[in-house]
């Protein structure tokens, strides 16, 4: 469910990059098992809703998606794009006129507006699933309609399918951010986040902006050989006939698709470990507000679509935990673990996998009660143009940080009532609101604190009873 300008921009990076990446598996245009996980293969040739064909040869590939705007622009640049049949009508909610940067006018207005459109919308899509997984929300923070309306869909999944995991992939605004109510924007749909998903991978626009720098500069120095993958799914335009000028977020997008691609991978083609989505929450999440996974994703220079020299497996492994792969600004290092998932893509070995864990384990911080705290997953195909890749979710306390510079960016509008009243006319927001949201936000700031007290230093094992002989 892709929600508000940002999340439709990025789930149409996702949908493109999947299509791809099942292209260069699957030659004869067979429709698989690895397909109809995230597309029905529609007969189109009947009139009204066409049948959906189970097995055979492709007919017309429908995304299991809902694209939900307050704008059309978006929504229907993709419906002009190379992947206008991938969507229909029954998979769109749009209106004109957007949210104006104003959570509650998401939220509370259009929440109440498009609620019956939305519910049934779902229910649709959800009844054409076979076995209903999981719903992801892609959308981002600091606007109106991706904050607002994006956190009401996840209050009605909650209602409507309570059974079934929520995740929610996020982008939080930078310090420097052209919307200047973000700050509320994103604390008041956090206070949602915390209360109604299951797990979320925040995003940082700043660190997609350094990665998207550093690739620029290694490209132009020249110093990766850069001569351009033209299988690689990274390229922005490939898959279009004409060349598409590039956008200024195609390239941080890109990166979160492909975050996104590394998650479902093990949902859509087989493995000899394969992770269902579930499970990520299931042995990542201890407390149920503290699901918050901060994501890294290697390689990621190779993003550039660049011949990369083959890096060494182990180093994948270390780049992994470092700074520069991640998709959040943080310090997991230095910061408490809570658990950690490993997502490995690729011709990799289990005892690859226990090998680099046993070797990084040393260098980090697990909490006491789960020294142990390692979930794996092993896919054997490959991102296209590369060997093997590997994403990394880490369940630490490192995201504290982030939360507590939206508090004070946030505190500094709200001391002064700046902007309130374009919130407070919208039917049904009180200035309750704001108050509750701040300190729901405070409290998982505290949690995290309290987490924080217990850390000693890394993998220092308490005293073994001595037994007097």
């Amino acid at each position: 469910i892709a929600v508000g300008q940002c999340g439709n921009q990025v789930g149409c990076r996702f949908w493109d990059l999947a299509l791809r990446e099942h292209a260069a598996i699957n030659k004869k245009g067979i429709y698989d098992e690895a397909l109809s996980s995230f597309f029905r293969n529609v007969d189109t040739r009947s009139g009204g809703d066409g049948r959906d064909i189970s097995k055979g040869k492709i007919c017309s590939l429908k995304a299991r998606a809902l694209l939900i705007d307050m704008e059309e622009g978006v929504v229907n640049e993709i419906l002009q794009g190379p992947l206008r049949d991938v969507f229909d009508s029954k998979q769109l909610i749009t209106d004109v006129s957007g949210s104006g940067n104003n959570w509650a006018v998401g939220h509370k207005l259009y929440g109440c507006q498009y609620q019956e459109n939305i519910v049934e919308k779902l229910r649709k899509t959800a009844e054409h699933c076979d076995c209903l997984q999981c719903f992801f929300i892609i959308h981002s923070m600091g606007g109106g309609t991706g904050s607002g309306l994006g956190t009401f869909v996840l209050n009605l999944l909650e209602d409507e399918f309570p059974e079934v995991y929520r995740f929610v992939t996020s982008v939080y605004p930078s310090g420097e951010d052209d919307v200047i109510t973000s700050p509320y924007n994103s604390v008041l749909a956090m206070k949602e986040l915390n209360e109604h998903a299951d797990c979320v991978l925040p995003i940082e626009n700043e660190s997609l902006f350094d990665i998207v720098n550093k690739i620029q500069q290694m490209v132009n120095s020249g110093k990766l050989g850069s001569i351009v993958k033209p299988n690689s799914l990274l390229t922005s335009s490939a898959s279009s006939t004409k060349t598409v000028q590039q956008k200024p977020f195609d390239a941080m997008n890109n990166i979160i698709a492909n975050l996104l691609l590394n998650l479902t991978s093990s949902a859509r083609f087989e493995g000899s470990l394969n992770m269902d989505l579930n499970e990520i929450s299931m042995n990542l999440v201890p407390f149920p507000r503290l699901h918050y996974l901060v994501s890294s994703l290697t390689p990621l220079y190779t993003l550039a679509d660049v011949n990369v020299p083959a890096r060494r497996l182990d180093q994948m492994f270390s780049d992994a935990f470092s700074r520069d792969h991640q998709l959040i600004q943080a310090d997991p290092k230095h910061s408490l673990y809570l658990a950690c998932a490993l997502l490995v893509r690729g011709n990799v070995q289990v005892s690859d996998l226990r090998r680099n864990i046993e070797r990084l384990k040393p260098s980090l911080n697990f909490v006491s009660w789960n020294q142990e705290g390692w979930k794996t997953g092993l896919c054997s195909v490959p991102p296209v143009g590369h060997s093997h890749s590997l994403l990394a979710l880490a369940n630490n306390t490192c995201v504290k940080p982030t939360f507590m510079e939206l508090k004070d960016r946030f505190m500094r509008l709200y001391k002064k009532k700046a902007h309130l009243h374009h919130y407070l006319h919208i039917d049904g927001m009180e200035q309750s609101c704001f108050s509750e949201a701040i300190s729901s936000l405070s409290d998982l700031i505290e949690e995290y604190n309290e987490l924080d007290a217990t850390k000693s230093g890394p993998g220092i094992d308490p005293a073994r009873l001595k037994i007097a002989v």
